[in-house]
């Protein structure tokens, strides 16, 4: 079997874009080639690829086509970039996956400081989601909770984000004038950051021993959630690299932190753009994050 590079581009570009109109304008092509270029790559391979959905997605074969895509991209840019050939000077596209935290935290000061620059396609994802777009091709690297490496990939420990229990000191002082008891903890409104997230529950569970259904607001945004808790809408689990310097926000529980495990997993690729994200990613983690491994994950 031969593989088209054409035709690994349209598909590249298909499931990046999420339709063949956005893929059709990145590529310079019309809609029907993109179609017509995906439809013979299906037929050499006889499988279908892509479902087409709004946005489009791999099928399980097409994700290992996309991967296989996604490397050949990477690569001839690089030997296009080293060979100074027309289009060489275009920054280098790096597809990353990471959590809302770490984004809003301390991952973008290490993303600004590679050089040269390259340009980043960042996709936001709970910590176990950002591995199924690590191994659906979507991108090349990720943030996550998981120590277990993808197929194809190499993994390293960043650190831990500790999260602790916080609340404004009016709402502590309204609702836990006696600490964090099992009643209090009961009544009392607490932040979610999304339906995925379980870290306040963990925390629910582990101080009570009992399950609680406290009323909650969901907050489906880093910086959102740390404003929510600072306004009194509710307690929630802040990480500490939020709330520094912060005097409006308490812990509530010295005793309560969670610990949460971060690792960086990038495919096994010799390309020079994501070796440099790479090396300025776990230089900022070393000084940024705790050290060791924490056994928590959390869904944000």
């Amino acid at each position: 079997m031969r593989l088209d590079v054409d035709q690994l581009q349209a598909l590249a570009a298909a499931v990046t874009e999420g339709s063949f109109d956005r893929a059709a304008s990145r590529l310079h092509i019309t809609p029907s080639a993109v179609s017509q270029r995906i439809k013979a790559l299906e037929t050499s391979v006889g499988q279908v690829l892509l479902v087409r959905a709004r946005p489009v997605h791999p099928t399980i074969p097409g994700e290992s086509l996309l991967r296989a895509a996604r490397q050949i991209e990477a690569i001839t840019g690089d030997v296009i970039r080293e060979l100074g050939e027309p289009g060489g000077g275009d920054v280098p596209v790096v597809a990353l996956a990471v959590n809302a935290d770490s984004l809003a935290t301390w991952l973008a000061p290490a993303l600004a400081a590679v050089d040269p620059p390259v340009t980043f396609d960042l996709r936001r994802a709970d910590e176990t989601r950002t591995v199924e777009l690590l191994r659906d091709g979507s991108v090349i690297a990720a943030v996550t909770a998981s120590r277990d490496p993808v197929a194809g990939c190499t993994v390293d420990p960043l650190g831990r984000m500790r999260y602790r229990p916080r609340a404004s000191r009016a709402f502590a002082a309204r609702w836990f004038s006696d600490g964090p008891t099992a009643d209090a903890l009961a009544w009392a409104p607490l932040v979610s950051f999304d339906r995925s997230d379980q870290l306040q529950d963990r925390y629910l569970k582990r101080r009570t021993r009992r399950r609680l259904h406290p009323p909650r607001h969901f907050v489906p945004g880093s910086s959102a959630f740390a404003q929510a808790v600072r306004l009194g809408l509710g307690w929630g689990m802040v990480p500490d690299l939020q709330a520094q310097d912060d005097a409006e926000l308490v812990d509530l529980d010295p005793q309560g932190a969670i610990d949460v495990p971060l690792f960086w997993q990038q495919w096994r690729l010799r390309s020079a753009a994501l070796e440099r994200v790479a090396d300025a990613v776990r230089a900022h983690a070393a000084t940024a994050l705790l050290s060791g491994r924490g056994q928590a994950s959390r869904a944000r």
